[in-house]
């Protein structure tokens, strides 16, 4: 039997709702979906390490679940957000694996070398980096920009990519891959999002071109661009007006679920997608990007 993806999860009108950033999961109504007890796994990711940044929650989570579920050990990387990443860990031990919580400000190099050298420790390899975590907050004009803010979210969003995958890339065999999340935004930038967008179009073009300079070590690079989806990254960096019309701009009307998202990360982390590299996959609920 199939589902209707207009009615697949829930539809706006949310209720007006606003949290301080980073937002908690448990704060979030309704309740976000991350495929904890819808993901399916076949072996798809067995015996794989992987690394997560922004996993204690939204689409981190959903990834974690969906890798663990396909067979694979992960370290939860997060910036504060304990709590959540607990529950993230609990998701990823009742699959079956190793879950390894480590937190820290992925802004930092020293703390993204140190990922992934406790990824190796803790796993004794590293064959999956989900580059993921990310920064954004909503301005209606350029002079609310402050310079540290545009630097924070560039060191935060673009920055760790570069320093995560530097410090990888040594230690990963053919086989491997990389995974960024990107955004619509990278092509169909939003004026009140300017620093996230800027960013985001930078993670497309980082892709890109990792893919081609890695594609002699058989490493594949890929991003994944999704359109709105329902995490604690909204209420914490919208307007309530903003969240409880969030998603009503696409075609199905709706914002997606976290979980809607893993299916694109595992086929991308997999043999799957073993001729797949430099793409860009879009989960955006309809809306093209240009």
């Amino acid at each position: 039997m199939t589902n209707d993806p207009k009615t697949a999860g829930p539809t706006p009108p949310q209720p007006r709702q606003q949290q301080e950033p980073p937002g908690f999961t448990e704060e979030l109504d309704p309740t976000p979906d991350h495929g904890e007890h819808s993901y399916r796994g076949c072996g798809k990711l067995s015996g794989r390490a992987a690394l997560i940044t922004g996993a204690d929650s939204g689409i981190g989570r959903a990834v974690a679940i969906a890798f663990a579920r396909e067979g694979a050990d992960v370290l939860i990387s997060y910036l504060c957000e304990h709590e959540d990443a607990r529950e993230t860990a609990h998701w990823v031990e009742e699959a079956g694996r190793r879950a390894v919580l480590l937190a820290g400000d992925v802004k930092d190099p020293a703390h993204c070398r140190q990922l992934i050298d406790r990824t190796r420790k803790e796993f004794g390899k590293i064959d999956i980096l989900v580059n993921n975590a990310a920064y954004q907050m909503t301005h209606a004009g350029l002079e609310e920009i402050s310079e540290e803010e545009w630097d924070h979210t560039f060191r935060t969003n673009i920055y760790s990519m570069f320093y995560l995958s530097k410090a990888a890339v040594p230690h990963m065999k053919p086989g491997s891959a990389i995974v960024n999340t990107a955004s619509i935004n990278s092509k169909m930038p939003s004026p009140q999002l300017l620093a996230y967008a800027t960013t985001k179009g930078a993670i497309a073009n980082f892709t890109a071109g990792l893919a081609q300079l890695l594609a002699e070590k058989g490493i594949r690079v890929n991003c994944v661009a999704p359109g709105p989806i329902w995490t604690p990254l909204i209420p914490s960096t919208m307007a309530p007006d903003k969240v409880e019309h969030f998603g009503e701009n696409t075609p199905l009307k709706r914002p997606g679920q976290p979980a809607e998202l893993a299916p694109a990360y595992v086929l991308l982390a997999s043999d799957d997608g073993s001729y797949i590299s430099g793409a860009m996959i879009p989960v955006t609920g309809g809306r093209p990007m240009l």
